[in-house]
């Protein structure tokens, strides 16, 4: 079984490409800070820092509300690769394809954390949102989905009736 379960935070903005011909295709490249819970010397925290990429919806997912700092938990499979560079040296590779991701953090977190020790914080307090990436929900709900108080509830609209709401 080739399985892999990752929490961790964004060291950069995903790198976002597209495939050419008919079928486009998104593809997210990024790299997860994710802390081994051990420290090297005299208690600094150390990381690995692990590469990732995601394709279609997933790379979809990651273009629209991933950015630097991000804290996500993404669960995958490892691919391992190699290629010939322009010197001619063969490089091997290692990523985790990912499968789903999704927010480890909740809003009101992300917004007091501040700074990260893996990078700054730009675009990422309003961008997070509980919203998995694979929800099957129109980004204009994903996007109301604030996550404040209970993780995974939507906030209910200003001016929204009880009796309009599905559960009454």
């Amino acid at each position: 079984m080739n399985k892999v379960i990752l929490m961790g935070r964004l060291t950069r903005d995903p790198d976002i490409r597209y495939t050419q011909g008919e079928n486009s295709m998104a593809v997210a490249r990024y790299t997860l800070a994710v802390d081994r819970r051990r420290s090297a010397q005299e208690g600094q925290p150390t990381a690995d820092f692990i590469s990732c990429v995601a394709f279609g919806r997933q790379a979809e997912f990651a273009e629209r509300y991933l950015h630097q700092g991000t804290k996500i938990a993404a669960t995958g499979r490892i691919q391992t690769g190699s290629y010939t560079n322009k010197e001619g040296q063969k490089v091997y590779t290692t990523d985790v394809v990912i499968e789903d991701q999704e927010f480890a953090e909740s809003k009101a977190a992300s917004e007091n954390r501040g700074g990260s020790s893996y990078g700054g914080n730009s675009g990422y307090q309003n961008q997070n949102r509980s919203y998995s990436s694979n929800q099957q929900q129109a980004p204009s709900q994903a996007a109301s989905a604030a996550g404040e108080g209970f993780e995974g509830f939507m906030n209910i609209p200003e001016g929204v009736e009880d009796e309009g709401l599905p559960f009454n």
